[in-house]
């Protein structure tokens, strides 16, 4: 039997909606990169982007367990001596909800040229309308993938 391999023709790209609504973050960055990359589809070939876009409403309201709204840190260094920068996550919720969201599914997606390209298919978005209406994304329940 011989393996399955896509080829460029034959790759069709969904979209699907998530709800952020109190859905915990890595739970919704796990779930939502295996939906990027095309796994869970069974024509997923690795060196392929027949991946789903994925649209995600509700951003500023996820849902953080333990402690972690006051002890996690974003951090990334400047280049600079002493150049180490924080922030903690309740800054960057409040200033920019969806950052948050995106930081935690291109922590999980492939370090390479296919998974920028697979994670430019990510639109996030706070509050519950986004402009994407007319591509008729599925709603997914995330608790069934």
């Amino acid at each position: 039997m011989k393996t399955y391999m896509a080829k460029a023709g034959d790759v069709q790209n969904g979209w699907c909606h998530v709800d952020a609504n109190d859905v915990v973050l890595g739970r919704l960055a796990t779930k939502v990169a295996r939906i990027l990359m095309g796994k869970h589809k069974p024509s997923y070939t690795p060196h392929m982007d027949d991946g789903d876009f994925v649209v995600i409403t509700n951003c500023e309201k996820i849902k953080l367990t333990g402690k972690k709204m006051d002890s996690k840190f974003y951090r990334h260094y400047t280049g600079y001596l002493s150049g180490l920068r924080e922030r903690s996550i309740k800054t960057v919720m409040d200033n920019d909800p969806t950052e948050v969201i995106l930081l935690a599914v291109k922590r999980m997606m492939p370090k390479t040229r296919l998974g920028r390209q697979q994670l430019k298919k990510l639109k996030l978005y706070t509050g519950t309308d986004h402009p994407h209406k007319a591509q008729d994304p599925q709603e997914i329940d995330l608790s069934l993938i």
